[in-house]
């Protein structure tokens, strides 16, 4: 019997005559769940029935929404027959008075955990798995009816005479207003939830204690029970109600700012997701309340459960929003870790001779340091280990060599675009305020296209002799090099420019971008957990150290763990990521440009001058400059474009920028590549 009436109503679902006919008041509960399914499809779609004469109350001034002419016309059809109107009537008055309607008004929308991956989890199962109306929660139910951002638009459509002609459909004595003791049940439901998140350890030790003297979170629970006596006690839109909904509201502004002072505690302590997540749902039930106190004083409370309605409509779609779930709660997180790579990257910009010098003396060391990484590098390869652990060896070595390299005050010039990024973007904040910011901008372009320069220039400079020359030292102690000729004819086969070696590089500027996000991410953990404290104060490490020494390293590890963590985590991806790719198949490679350009080295020692006259040696020299390139843009952009996303800078007019640019680089090649004291590009 059930399976036929769900063909019944599968089949007539598009005529509306037909699915009067089958609204049955008396049928089980999920039978007339299915009926108001099929109900509020057949609004959606368009047809003659909408087309017929239906008054039109905003008439020339906007077009009437499809679904609400349907209502309309359903409405007069009900009015001009009294027996289904009677049935339909009695249909949608029992099915609401059976469902739980707390479920919509104070559950629906809001993540039933506390933690983002549990919430994560939730809107996966929501996005992909049925739901059913078999159900006694309004909530579940109208995630059934109203699914997508067009159902809010023409629920906000709908005119007051319609809508209360709809709701007398429903509620057979629409003076008695029965919602409303709903509505108040749902606010100190809400008011319970948000103190139990308000006073939540996590939330406490963050937010100003100046703000919780009055201890809203306690007050806000007290509040909505005055609420409710008054609702109980005095007449709908009496002044006893409308005192304790506004004792209420200045409450809830209370718990509001008390929540907001919540992000200074972040952006000086590090960011954490699950806070960010609780604070939002703070917000999200101090507005709900707010919402469902406008129904209850409000003296046109139909247009303000039309509202009501139609953000529940919306909140439903955020529900099922993982792309937004992400949007909003990492955007934070990615604002203060390119922050703090910003703070990184300035070190890295240099803007006149002295620093110009600077960068490229630390650069020759860095790459002098990096000819003995080519040579161990070898050495692991010709070990014969397995794949693996030939990967993580290498990897170890990258890593070390990195490590070794920062500590000495070296610079492996790839790594710095990923860091430099962050702190372009800042300098876009102020862009459209004026034409002086535009030019700003572009010198900070200028400063960082020419560190980059001297940065690359000082690694190849000195990789290529020192890697030579460390093969070349090895004749007389071994009585032959330590790279052989097979192992050299490999190296250039590999490195050739008529290759993938290019899509190779652009891989490894995807590798130099993964480790400043890497960086900045460890530091924000580290002062998220207060490890700098725990190793000042900690009575373990003072008693270990001693107080004076256990201060320097809290100072020390603060101030280089995220320089730490880039060149740890890039060495070992450098070694690790083909590795892993390989075992899904993936012919993946890397191509530095400075350990590349001490491989052809190596390369060109062990062929001895003979290599001078193979084309592959010169179309490996080829691709040295390009592999440079590659490896700085890709890195550069993707660390820009996250850098732009989580300062919301999507719309900076980047025709004046570029416009700006193509000018810097007609009047003043020049500055690009080398210092200059003068600036001829400036206005007259």
């Amino acid at each position: 019997m059930a399976r036929n009436k769900v063909r019944q109503l599968a089949s007539t679902r598009w005529d509306l005559t037909a699915l009067l006919n089958a609204a049955n008041p008396k049928d089980e509960p999920t039978q007339r769940h299915l009926w108001l399914i099929h109900l509020v499809q057949w609004l959606r779609i368009p047809g003659p029935e909408a087309t017929q004469a239906v008054p039109e109350p905003d008439a020339g001034t906007t077009a009437t929404p499809w679904p609400v002419r349907r209502l309309r016309h359903l409405l007069n059809v009900l009015d001009r027959h009294p027996d289904h109107r009677q049935r339909v009537g009695e249909l949608l008055h029992v099915s609401l008075a059976e469902l739980d309607a707390t479920g919509l008004l104070a559950d629906f929308g809001f993540a039933s955990r506390t933690s983002f991956m549990s919430e994560l989890s939730e809107r996966l199962r929501l996005k992909f798995l049925p739901g059913t109306p078999q159900t006694h929660d309004l909530g579940e139910l109208f995630l059934l009816l109203l699914q997508d951002e067009e159902d809010a638009l023409w629920v906000e459509a709908i005119d007051e005479a319609t809508l209360a002609r709809l709701v007398a459909l429903c509620v057979p004595d629409a003076k008695a207003m029965p919602w409303k003791d709903a509505m108040v049940e749902s606010i100190q439901l809400l008011a319970s939830q948000l103190r139990a998140s308000g006073l939540s350890s996590a939330m406490r030790q963050r937010m100003a204690r100046e703000l919780l003297v009055d201890r809203p979170f306690h007050q806000v629970v007290q509040a909505a029970e005055a609420l409710r006596s008054s609702h109980l006690d005095g007449e709908a839109g009496g002044p006893a109600l409308l005192q304790q909904a506004q004792y209420l509201r200045a409450v809830l502004g209370a718990c509001r700012a008390a929540a907001a002072s919540v992000s200074g505690h972040l952006d000086e302590h590090g960011i954490s997701v699950d806070v960010v997540f609780q604070v939002d749902r703070i917000r999200a039930r101090a507005s709900r309340i707010e919402r469902l106190l406008n129904c209850l004083v409000s003296p046109h409370p139909l247009m303000e459960m039309r509202a009501l309605v139609a953000r529940l409509v919306r909140a439903g779609v955020e529900r099922r929003g993982v792309r937004a779930l992400f949007k909003r709660h990492y955007a934070l997180l990615a604002r203060k870790v390119t922050e703090r790579s910003a703070e990184t990257g300035e070190h890295y910009i240099t803007r006149d001779m002295a620093g110009y010098k600077t960068m490229l003396g630390q650069a020759m060391g860095g790459g002098a340091l990096i000819g003995f990484t080519t040579l161990i590098k070898f050495g692991i390869t010709a070990l014969g280990l397995s794949l693996f652990w030939t990967g993580f060896w290498a990897g170890f070595n990258y890593a070390l060599s990195f490590v070794l390299i920062y500590l000495l005050h070296g610079t492996v010039a790839t790594k710095q675009p990923a860091m430099t990024a962050p702190s372009m973007a800042a300098k876009l904040e102020n862009v459209s305020a004026s034409d002086a910011a535009v030019e700003s901008f572009v010198d900070e372009v200028t400063h960082l296209i020419r560190t980059q320069t001297a940065g690359i220039l000082g690694n190849v400079i000195a990789v290529a002799p020192v890697a030579l020359a460390l093969q070349l030292a090895t004749l007389p102690l071994l009585g032959h090099p330590l790279v052989g000729v097979d192992s050299a004819h490999h190296t250039l086969a590999h490195l050739t420019l008529w290759g993938p070696t290019l899509l190779y590089a652009a891989f490894t500027g995807v590798l130099l971008f993964g480790a400043s996000l890497i960086a900045g991410w460890t530091e924000n953990w580290f002062v998220l957990h207060r490890l700098d404290s725990a190793i000042a104060w900690n009575p373990r490490f003072t008693r270990l150290l001693g107080a004076q020494r256990a201060q320097h390293w809290a100072r020390w590890w603060r101030d280089h763990i995220s320089s730490l963590a880039a060149n740890v985590s890039l060495g070992f991806m450098l070694g690790l990521v083909p590795v892993f790719a390989s075992f899904f198949g993936l012919p993946l490679e890397v191509r530095h440009v400075t350990l590349s350009t001490g491989q052809i080295a190596v390369a060109a020692g062990a062929l001895g001058w003979e290599v001078v006259h193979e084309p592959t040696f010169w179309w490996c020299v080829a691709a040295i400059p390009l592999t440079g390139a590659l490896n700085v843009a890709v890195s550069f952009a993707l660390a820009f474009r996250v850098a732009l996303a989580s300062r919301s800078l999507r719309n900076v007019d980047r025709g004046r920028i570029y416009k700006a640019l193509r000018q810097r680089l007609w009047r003043a090649p020049r500055s690009f590549v080398w210092p200059i004291n003068r600036r001829p590009w400036g206005p007259p």
